[in-house]
């Protein structure tokens, strides 16, 4: 079990299906394809989210930690652990297009250095490629400092996924 150092809620915009955790001082990690796993991938520096809906709000929670933490339970449909660098100590979710109203906790909140997020993910299979006008889909980012190591997939088992996994 891991002490939890902090954390928020918050909505999070999404255009084109996605949304993303930089750090605006330089690359966070390795690219890791979309292929690898259909809810995270990680090109140019940069970790996009694929949502099921194109357009719209998802509800983020972000909890930090000071230790490896618990995994969610089984109510998540998508569930992959990556290693992300913080070059300045400001990694963050962000939206692709806009600025989210209320900044949710810094994921790199021990400093500049190796993080380990564990990315959770639910109501993917709710509205695919729909602009819908309440929350469907819910996202869980569990952050804590830790050695780099490969991405781990924990659990798949939305169609969304299947099918960005297919292509």
């Amino acid at each position: 079990m891991s002490d939890k150092a902090e954390r928020g809620c918050g909505l999070v915009p999404v255009q084109y299906h996605q949304f993303q955790i930089n750090d605006e001082d330089g690359s966070v990690g390795p690219d890791l394809p979309r292929s690898h796993n259909g809810l995270v991938e990680v090109q140019d520096g940069i970790a996009t989210i694929h949502t099921g809906i194109h357009t719209g709000d998802v509800d983020v929670t972000v909890t930090l930690h000071t230790d490896v933490p618990r995994a969610g339970d089984s109510e998540w449909d998508e569930v992959v652990e990556l290693s992300l660098r913080s070059v300045s100590g400001e990694l963050m979710v962000r939206g692709l297009m806009d600025d989210l109203d209320e900044e949710l906790p810094v994921l790199s909140f021990d400093g500049p250095g190796d993080y380990r997020l564990r990315i959770h993910a639910r109501g993917r299979d709710t509205a695919i490629d729909l602009a819908p006008d309440e929350i469907t889909e819910w996202y869980l980012i569990q952050a804590w400092p830790a050695q780099a190591h490969d991405a781990t997939v924990l659990r798949q088992t939305d169609s969304y996924g299947a099918s960005a996994r297919a292509q």
